[in-house]
């Protein structure tokens, strides 16, 4: 007999329904909700423990989202046949979950929480991670964890002229706009997404249009947790505070702590030191034995009166910790072919952040093969981002990628991958590795790209740039938007919002919002003050170079393609894949045959263009048809009694019959010819029986006067 959860049905606004279940699976976590829209099920548990661990002073939160293969019904790939670690995308969608609920849990809240989402069933329309928000807000309501929700989440995609909630996987193929849009009922918390060269209204009509959508949802979670039975939040007591240390803090220091940020100093290291020297004074006053007790306090307050400082300056005076107005961009200096062996390279700095960037051109066989529960396919375009920590000047160990060097690749990708042509033929890789870092590394990740591409010839429809923006409110409603921000502006700023682009229109963009209450009328202004910065970004960029090189490096791998008649792929390929194999190792070249309908597609792949046009040619004439009439330099393979077979093109033979080699009569070819002897020919025909060319080498010869040809009876 099973058991009956307690379930709770909405219309998502276009006739769908989500559900949402508590009660049935998983009852030991602190909150588990099943979500289900047609055969997509996604369950979402948390668990949190009752007490934090002693001196942590932050939320640690673990979210993972993981596809079951079973849940579409496939086997995982690999070895051992079971899920292993997260795949890039699930690390994609764990970070979106994690970036739109951990500002929402209270600051003092510092318990070990872990959320787990997985995908359990899959009708390979109904796309998951549109849901999985939804999911992990509900599963928080129905529990007795501290939370300021609920929250959701949306997919907003613009899909012939109109915004579309949630859109199914085939729906969104051709879409101008895609985006994940996180939100509580009143405020944005999160945007990240792609599009076509859109504009900045456009863009905004689509998260306002999202939040519309979210809010309906969240208006169901508080049905659905009420329904179940809301339960009391626990009581916590995460923090100990000494209050009067607390004032004693901010009224010793705060005034050194201002004058340190007005010196307005443009290098990283010198503000460090600067900041750094008030604390240390203040610390004088107390013995080892009293900083022993006191000291991480002391060092938590502090950090707050420099929360203070620099937000006041920004605000009150209009100006940065650099000494830069708010809409002012960092120095820039960009060249291109720095590295002289790769496809195409880049070095991108603006004020203190460094990319390295290369871009390295392959075949089809260096395609990414995608296997996942929900997504199978194959990408062409590939970005990775790499941050060792010398480019903060860390010393700190090589563990693997983590997840933020996956999602700011990701964001990269997404930025380029729209002005990078799709039919190439080759694979691109582009590798940013970061040099140094104060404050957005995935744009400078972006615009490094952009120039490595152009280097390395590829014909990009037009250059991107990217350029993060910060915002600094204070309770007056007062604001600074900034533009181009430092690592320590994003650190102690209220806004993360990172905005890809052409000249002509937005390409992919990533926000992360820590304050609430932000109007649209703010965020508008943030994105006309984004797109100044990103054109002057652009034209320093177009500095370097302006376009893409006209042809790839000397050293850059050729590529040709060519469309043959489906009847010849078995002539290329020959018996067991003897031609084929025979034909790349002889032109050292990698040669790709696929079918298209009842043609094939030839790729032809070289280390230099001289490989690539001998294995084109040898192609050529394997595919090539004899032209009746036409003159052929032919090869002579056999001689036999009755003449000899000829070699007119690669693989194509014909007849030479004795009686065809000269106008007087021939008993035999004998001394005439040799294998191996070329000789002019004719075609002049088809054997009505045999359906072999038939050839002639005396029409090609003058006919004696007054010579009479028989004709065939």
């Amino acid at each position: 007999m099973s058991q009956t959860g307690i379930t709770h049905s909405f219309d998502i606004g276009d006739g769908r329904l989500i559900s949402l279940e508590t009660g049935k699976l998983a009852k030991q976590a602190d909150g588990s909700v099943v979500v289900r829209i047609g055969d997509t099920m996604i369950l979402a548990t948390i668990v949190s423990n009752k007490d934090a661990k002693e001196g942590v002073d932050f939320l640690p939160l673990t979210v993972d989202y993981q596809e079951k293969y079973a849940s579409a019904g496939r086997f995982p790939g690999g070895f051992f046949k079971r899920e292993a670690k997260l795949s890039d995308y699930e690390v994609l969608i764990s970070r979106i979950v994690d970036r739109a609920l951990r500002p929402q849990f209270p600051e003092d809240y510092h318990a070990d929480t872990q959320l787990m989402l997985s995908l359990i069933s899959s009708d390979k329309e109904n796309m998951p991670d549109a849901l999985v928000g939804l999911a992990a807000s509900a599963a928080i309501a129905v529990s007795d964890i501290p939370f300021n929700g609920p929250i959701s989440e949306v997919r907003v995609a613009k899909i012939d002229g109109k915004l579309v909630i949630n859109p199914t996987k085939s729906q969104l193929v051709g879409n101008t706009m895609e985006m994940i849009v996180a939100a509580s009922a009143t405020d944005i918390a999160m945007v990240e997404g792609e599009m076509s060269e859109v504009s900045e209204d456009e863009m905004l009509e689509a998260i306002k249009f999202a939040h519309e959508a979210i809010k309906i949802q969240i208006k169901a979670i508080n049905e659905f947790a009420a329904k179940a039975g809301l339960k009391t939040k626990r009581e916590y007591n995460h923090e100990t505070n000494d209050v009067e240390l607390k004032a004693k803090v901010m009224k010793e220091t705060y005034d050194a702590v201002y004058a340190a940020a007005k010196k307005l100093d443009p290098n990283k290291t010198n503000r460090k030191a600067n900041f750094k020297a008030p604390l240390e004074e203040f610390k004088k006053q107390y013995s080892a034995e009293e900083l022993k007790e006191k000291e991480g306090l002391i060092n938590k307050y502090y950090h707050e009166v420099e929360y203070v400082a620099v937000r006041r300056l920004a605000i009150d005076e209009k100006v940065r910790l650099d000494g830069r107005k708010t809409d002012q961009i960092r120095p820039i200096w960009a060249e291109v072919g720095y590295l002289p062996s790769p496809h195409g390279s880049a070095v991108f700095t603006r004020g203190e952040t460094q990319s390295l960037t290369t871009v390295t051109l392959g075949t089809p066989m260096d395609k990414l093969r995608i296997d996942g529960a929900f997504n199978q396919g194959e990408e062409t375009f590939i970005l990775h981002y790499n941050f060792p920590g010398f480019s903060t000047g860390e010393a700190k160990p090589n563990r693997g990628v983590g997840r933020r060097e996956v999602g700011h690749g990701n964001l990269a990708l997404r930025a380029l991958k729209k002005v990078v042509p799709t039919d190439s033929g080759y694979t691109i890789r582009v590798v940013s590795d970061i040099l140094e870092s104060n404050g957005s590394s995935s744009m400078a990740t972006v615009c490094a790209g952009a120039l490595a591409l152009m280097d390395a010839g590829v014909q990009i429809k037009k250059p991107v740039a990217g350029i993060a923006m910060g915002l600094i409110t204070d309770e007056k409603g007062n604001y600074a938007i900034l533009s181009d921000i430092l690592g320590d502006e994003d650190h102690l700023g209220d806004m993360d919002f990172k905005v890809c682009g052409t000249k002509d229109g937005i390409t992919a963009v990533q926000m992360d919002l820590k304050v609430n209450g932000l109007p649209y009328e703010v965020m508008a202004k943030a994105m006309a003050q984004a797109k100044e910065g990103r054109l002057h970004i652009m034209n320093e960029m177009l500095k370097a170079i302006e376009k893409p090189r006209e042809d790839y490096k000397p050293h850059a791998p050729r590529f040709e393609k060519i469309v043959i008649a489906g009847e010849f792929i078995g002539a290329i390929i020959g018996p067991g894949g003897k031609v084929i194999q025979e034909m790349q190792k002889t032109t050292n070249t990698t040669i790709v045959i696929t079918e298209d309908g009842k043609n094939g597609i030839v790729e032809i792949f070289g280390t230099n263009l001289a490989d690539v046009t001998a294995a084109k040619n040898r192609i050529k004439g394997i595919v090539a048809v004899p032209e009746l009439g036409d003159i052929y330099q032919a090869k002579v393979k056999t001689i036999m009694p009755y003449g000899a077979f000829v070699e007119i093109m690669p693989g194509k033979d014909g007849l030479l019959h004795i009686s065809e080699y000269d106008w007087k009569r021939i008993d035999t070819l004998e001394g005439l010819l040799k294998e191996g002897d070329t000789i002019e020919v004719k075609y002049v025909g088809d054997d009505p029986k045999t359906k072999k060319i038939k050839l002639s080498r005396k029409v090609l010869l003058p006919k004696p006067e007054g010579m009479v040809e028989k004709k065939e009876a």
